[in-house]
């Protein structure tokens, strides 16, 4: 006489399917996007997620023992018109238009201490961030003692070799 042995296999099978049964996807189910420090600027329409590029910055700079930056629609302002100069000409330039602290003094900022950052080819902020974290004198910028200010852009220019030109300026204000 033989004996079979009852393989556990299908039971295991059928309790599986039941577990995954409870898992099962609706039709309404929409998948978290990738967080935006990630997303790709290089690209027509794409945008800079300030708030985020914020967070960011004030968090290495927590880490490092320093106060936090907020966004100043001035220094942004002013960042902008720098990564959209140096985007026009195709040039990574802290003097495109005018050095920098002219350009601040005649925006009328008002500053105990300023710094800017610069870069081109940095697709995402992600990108942005490391590599100016990874540069001593761009990592020495971001960790400005005293800043609490800070303005960011980035511009997208599809014919340059670049794609993004970057601007990050951080201050103190002079609060006299």
């Amino acid at each position: 006489m033989k004996f079979f042995r009852r393989s556990a296999l299908p039971l295991a099978a059928i309790a599986v399917a039941a577990a995954l049964g409870g898992c099962a996807v609706s039709d309404n189910y929409v998948p978290k996007g990738e967080p935006s420090m990630y997303r790709s600027l290089a690209q027509p329409g794409a945008q800079l997620d300030d708030a985020t590029a914020a967070s960011m910055f004030s968090g290495y700079r927590a880490n490092n023992g320093l106060p936090p930056v907020t966004l100043d629609p001035e220094l942004t302002r002013l960042a902008q018109a720098q990564a959209d100069i140096m985007a026009k000409r195709d040039k990574l330039d802290h003097a495109a238009g005018k050095p920098f602290l002219g350009r601040l003094k005649a925006s009328g900022y008002d500053a105990k201490t300023a710094a800017e950052n610069i870069g081109a080819g940095y697709h995402t902020l992600a990108e942005a961030f490391s590599g100016w974290r990874d540069s001593p004198p761009h990592k020495a910028n971001m960790l400005l003692k005293g800043a609490t200010r800070m303005g960011i852009a980035a511009v997208y220019t599809p014919k340059s070799k670049y794609k993004v030109y970057w601007a990050l300026i951080l201050a103190e204000p002079d609060t006299k």
